[in-house]
């Protein structure tokens, strides 16, 4: 037993330490080397100024000078910018999670459904065929903060008609702010909601 019990001991000691002590610092270290000090993108938002910011703290889309967070999602659902991706935990970060539900869960296609038809509902110019899934279904986070380019390409004549503004010009925002797949085969084509509303309020 004793031979058991004493490596057993020193084991846990050891983890003790690394993963409490020595791992903890390594990751702050290397936090601390990259962009912002490891706080995340944030983007200071000056009506049609829009630019990075060391430090800050996220708020409401608003008119006046804030700060937000640019890749954790955030609920957009007025109908004069892009709306978000679904969110089963109400975009908290602090629970970040799913509904847990299957593909097959009468519960989650009926909520499903519900958002297919208030999507319609919002964009009467959309055929159903025309939506894409990530603009109904929720992450398995509830954070993500980006949309697929199809998502945000059926908001522009609802956006267009209600900010009067061309259809082009929103189709032309929508081009700039498409992000590549990450070294151009990881994943795929996104755009970041959040700066694509912001980029829309910037609109002259």
């Amino acid at each position: 037993m004793k031979q058991n019990i004493l490596p057993a001991i020193r084991l846990t000691l050891f983890c003790a330490v690394f993963f409490s002590g020595i791992y903890t610092f390594l990751i702050y270290g290397i936090a601390q080397a990259a962009p912002n000090n490891g706080k995340g993108e944030i983007i200071l938002s000056e009506k049609s100024n829009v630019k990075s910011k060391q430090s800050g703290k996220a708020s409401n889309i608003s008119p006046k000078t804030s700060y937000y967070y640019a890749n954790i999602g955030q609920k957009f659902d007025k109908d004069e910018y892009f709306w978000s991706r679904p969110s089963a935990v109400d975009y908290n970060a602090a629970g970040a999670g799913g509904s847990n539900k299957g593909p097959s869960n009468p519960d989650y296609l009926k909520e499903v459904e519900g958002r297919i038809d208030n999507f319609l509902k919002h964009n009467p110019t959309v055929k159903r065929s025309e939506i894409s899934s990530d603009i109904v279904t929720p992450s398995g986070a509830g954070l993500d903060p980006n949309i697929s380019v199809q998502a945000a390409r059926v908001q522009t004549q609802r956006i267009a008609d209600i900010r009067k503004i061309d259809i082009n010009t929103v189709n032309t925002l929508i081009e700039k702010n498409i992000e590549p797949p990450f070294l151009g085969i990881f994943g795929t084509e996104k755009i970041n909601v959040l700066k694509l509303n912001i980029a829309l309020d910037g609109l002259k």
